[in-house]
């Protein structure tokens, strides 16, 4: 599936429909370039499942943890870490199967410990400055 996004406007349409057609699936991984709206995309996210604080990008922290209406949520950004082992330390298992949601920003950095199921969340940028966002369930 693929969403064609112009303006910010229309990211709660988006983050809705990411949602509804992520076959059940908890954990989203997002990728892009730096500055593609991977972090804009998953506070929209949030907002959408009804997180009243501010989700920030969890760079230096590494992840966040936000508390929805019906759920919790795991916001990850990998992109400091320099080895995989520095998640095997953090512990992501009990995070990544605690049946939370899982909004994970530069999945490209652990690969190896990648859940089998999971949501692709692909984001590019357009000549216009548009954002064109491909969905697919894995």
């Amino acid at each position: 599936m693929q969403l064609s996004v112009n303006t910010l406007a229309q990211l709660p349409e988006a983050a809705k429909t990411i949602l509804d057609n992520s076959a059940g699936n908890k954990i989203f991984l997002f990728y892009g370039d730096m500055g593609a709206g991977k972090t804009t995309l998953i506070k929209t996210l949030c907002e959408e499942m009804g997180i009243d604080e501010p989700a920030t990008s969890p760079t230096f922290s590494i992840v966040n943890e936000y508390i929805g209406r019906d759920s919790r949520i795991f916001h990850f950004d990998f992109y400091r870490l320099k080895t995989q082992t520095e998640a095997l330390d953090m512990g992501y298992e009990e995070y990544f199967y605690s049946g939370a949601y899982c909004f994970i920003e530069w999945p490209e950095k652990i690969p190896d410990l990648l859940p089998d199921h999971y949501t692709t969340v692909s984001i590019k940028v357009g000549d216009d400055n548009s954002r064109l966002i491909s969905i697919q369930n894995n």
